[in-house]
């Protein structure tokens, strides 16, 4: 293996993997991967690194990857506004600087940001400090990759300050079908944003699996659903319309709460993180109530907050400002930054407040809309954020039941019909229960409505449904990540069982006869059926924008009737595109 890595390495050839915003898209950078492995007997990118590791010259392969990467990046589109990932061998650690400083002479004036990645430890620790600091020095940046796969990565998690975590394609293969999986990516991008860190789903090679990253919460994803490794740079592109389509309008459940994180946040301006540190004294100068100051880069995502009182033992000293602002010094704003957690704008509050109490000493919650930081949010206006949410969830709730009343269920229903993502949406109304409520008292009445309650709960258990009570025994329920045909099969399940459960409220000559004598609304004597409940159910299919609240509320009431008709007391109508009934 020593001899085939014999030479120059002039023969390597660097491939570009597009990394995308996962929201919007839109090309966030590139990683550099090593190709040309081929030309000397070799299998893999891998097996190249590891034989020029055994050779010694290992150091001599990452220069030629960086020289190769620079004479090939003019190639791609604005680079000057995207960030560029590069791998950096652990077996190479006692050359690091070199390799490092390599780098950033061939590309760090011509990329936005340079992000160096890692994946295991040197082979020796004990310069840690030292060649952390050469990673990050200058502003450099710094990924983990393959977070997941080894130990090591929560290892350096441990030991550095990444900005980005770069999750192992073994995390992401068959996420949609997985539940264990989505549960570990859940609590990993969790644990991510409370560090103030954005998370790269790596690997990605299915819409749904993408879904699932982006609902998870994930920032960027890369793979070849995106795009596969380009070796001709022509074939670049600076936004991928299929990620976008996959992301457009997702207005998942949580993001009932935007109205409320919005009516508190803060819009704290930011400043760049390219500002000369003279215009920051002038700015905290200027402003006796500004403590804390949020900093972004070029494309407007957050990196951190600059806190005044860490700089106010500079500025107040004699020589501090012009310590601090000495270009020859080599210090930056970067330098200054402090971490601070992250939320996109559609976190449920109960999980910010959960990421700001994570966070000893933590000013607030920066929060961003599609990685793009958006506006801040102090430990107060969460709070209040919060208390807000509350009284109006308990204005609107029913007191029975304690769920969503009519407000929420006309929030739902404008989310769904906006969002163009599709839904099933039931209406359920009980069969016969006035005179099962005259005839066994209100008492009684109560219970079964609260059966059906509890009923829909235990059905929704690891589903994405909105069960809202309308009123009296009149129930909403939404229903979205599934076929029409499961949710309406579900939902005939449900009004079975509960005709079934609500058998025991009868007394026994009733469950007999399966009927009661009870007086009708003129108060004519009657025979009426035991309780039971039918539905309209209706499908808003994928694409349709053109409904409204008032024309869904129209097709339910147009075919209440039928549905209580039915046979199985269930009937399916679909929403057109356009708002019609077909």
């Amino acid at each position: 293996m020593t001899s085939a890595v014999t030479g120059d390495f002039s023969d390597i050839e660097v491939g570009f993997q597009a990394i995308s915003n996962i929201h919007t898209g839109q090309c966030f950078g590139y990683e550099v991967l090593l190709r040309g492995w081929e030309r000397f007997a070799l299998s893999s990118a891998e097996e190249m690194l590891a034989a020029a590791a055994a050779a010694g010259r290992l150091a001599d392969l990452e220069l030629a990857i960086r020289r190769q990467a620079a004479a090939r990046l003019g190639g791609l589109p604005d680079m000057g506004e995207k960030a560029l990932f590069i791998n950096l061998d652990h077996r190479a650690g006692e050359h690091w600087d070199d390799v490092v400083l390599a780098a950033r002479t061939l590309l760090e004036a011509r990329v936005s940001q340079l992000v160096t990645e890692i994946a295991a430890f040197p082979d020796s620790r004990a310069g840690l400090p030292g060649w952390l600091r050469t990673v990050t020095g200058r502003g450099g940046m710094l990924a983990i990759d393959h977070f997941g796969a080894t130990a090591d990565g929560f290892g350096l998690l441990a030991a550095c300050d990444p900005d980005f975590i770069k999750v192992d394609p073994s995390l992401l293969r068959g996420i949609d079908t997985s539940a264990r999986k989505r549960v570990l990516l859940a609590q990993l991008v969790g644990m991510a944003h409370t560090l103030g860190i954005e998370v790269v789903a790596v690997g990605v090679e299915t819409g749904l699996e993408l879904t699932v990253c982006r609902e998870l919460g994930c920032d960027l994803v890369q793979g070849d659903l995106v795009q596969p490794p380009l070796l001709d740079t022509r074939l670049a592109v600076p936004v991928f319309p299929h990620v976008e389509a996959l992301a457009r309008d997702d207005r998942r459940r949580r993001q009932l709460d935007q109205k409320w994180v919005l009516q508190q946040l803060d819009p704290l301006p930011a400043i760049r993180v390219d500002t000369p540190l003279r215009d920051v004294f002038t700015l905290f100068g200027r402003n006796a109530s500004v403590s804390i100051i949020p900093v972004v880069d070029g494309s407007g995502r957050a990196l951190g907050l600059l806190r005044e009182r860490e700089l106010k033992n500079f500025a107040y000293s004699a020589f501090g400002k012009d310590l601090m602002a000495n270009k020859g010094l080599g210090r930056k704003l970067y330098d200054y930054l402090v971490r601070c957690p992250l939320a996109d704008i559609g976190t449920p509050l109960d999980q910010m407040l959960a990421v700001y109490a994570t966070v000893e000493d933590a000013d607030g919650i920066l929060v961003t809309e599609r990685m793009v930081y958006r506006g801040f949010l102090s430990a107060r206006s969460i709070l209040r954020a919060m208390h807000e949410k509350t009284l109006a969830r308990a204005r609107d709730e029913n007191p029975l039941t304690k769920l969503p009343g009519n407000e929420l269920i006309t929030d739902y229903l404008g989310t769904c019909l906006a969002g163009g993502d599709g839904a099933v949406l039931a209406y359920i109304d009980f069969d016969n229960f006035k005179p099962f409520n005259d005839y066994y008292g209100f008492r009684q009445g109560d219970r079964a409505i609260l059966l059906f309650a509890e009923l829909s709960r235990k059905q929704a258990q690891g589903r994405d449904w909105f069960i809202g009570h309308i009123g009296g025994d009149d129930f909403f329920i939404g229903i979205r990540g599934e076929a029409p045909e499961a949710a309406a099969e579900a939902v005939a399940a449900l009004i079975a069982r509960f005709a079934f459960e609500a058998e025991s409220f009868y007394d026994a000559e009733a469950r007999e006869r399966r009927c009661i004598y009870a007086q009708d609304r003129e108060g004519a004597m009657k025979t009426f059926p035991l309780l039971s409940a039918s539905a309209v159910v209706l499908e808003v299919p994928p694409g349709c924008r053109q409904g409204t609240v008032d024309e869904v509320s129209a097709a339910i009431a147009a075919h209440k009737k039928q549905a209580k008709s039915s046979p199985g007391r269930l009937v399916r109508v679909a929403l057109s595109g356009f708002g019609g009934i077909i």
